[in-house]
């Protein structure tokens, strides 16, 4: 029997797998939370599916995602990332990788980690929505506003509204399954 899916992932099985397995899902452990943010500010301009299809690249060439080492990158590991065929070789987005390693770090110092500071804006709650077409889902919200001005002020780049509000889909901060999504269920059931 075919699952009623949210149609964004079409059927090319990395994004249907993303769908079911990923996407919506709430994520307060930081080092996920960092490789999402990550993954999202290279995907500024791009589609997910280019992204999803470079992950495992990604996290070869940017040390699993340890934020740590990332953010000790120097001009030698820089040039290094921009001739890397496997990733996308966007100089400023390269240099916000590693710029926003060390702000994620200094978020984490000040709030004890990452998590409690971006899951703050909604005080450890997923937003449930209910959808019944993809057409109803913004791009951005108020409080994804909220979270790109507060980050952009703490000097993280990339950041914009659109991408928050597709990385607090992604993280699970907003449940933006369509309501005939198998999906939509079974993610409100999970542990928060």
């Amino acid at each position: 029997m075919n699952k009623s899916r949210c149609d964004w992932c079409g059927d090319d099985p990395l994004y249907v797998s993303y769908h079911d397995h990923e996407w919506g899902v709430p994520i307060f452990e930081d080092k996920l939370l960092f490789e999402f943010l990550i993954l999202e500010t290279f995907q500024a301009g791009l589609s997910w599916i280019t992204i999803l299809r470079k992950r495992e690249n990604f996290r070869l060439a940017f040390d699993d995602f340890d934020y740590v080492k990332i953010a000790q990158y120097d001009d030698m590991k820089y040039e290094e990332l921009l001739v890397n065929p496997g990733i996308i070789r966007n100089k400023l987005k390269i240099k916000s990788a590693i710029s926003n390693a060390k702000l994620f770090m200094e978020i984490q110092k000040e709030h004890g980690s990452f998590s409690s500071y971006f899951w703050g804006f909604t005080k450890n709650k997923t937003i449930v929505n209910k959808w019944e077409q993809m057409n109803e889902v913004p791009a951005t919200t108020t409080l994804s506003d909220t979270i790109s001005k507060a980050l952009k002020k703490r000097g993280f780049k990339f950041v914009g509204s659109t991408v928050i509000y597709a990385y607090m889909q992604a993280v699970g901060m907003v449940n933006d399954h369509i309501n005939s999504c198998f999906r939509f269920q079974e993610t409100q059931s999970l542990k928060q």
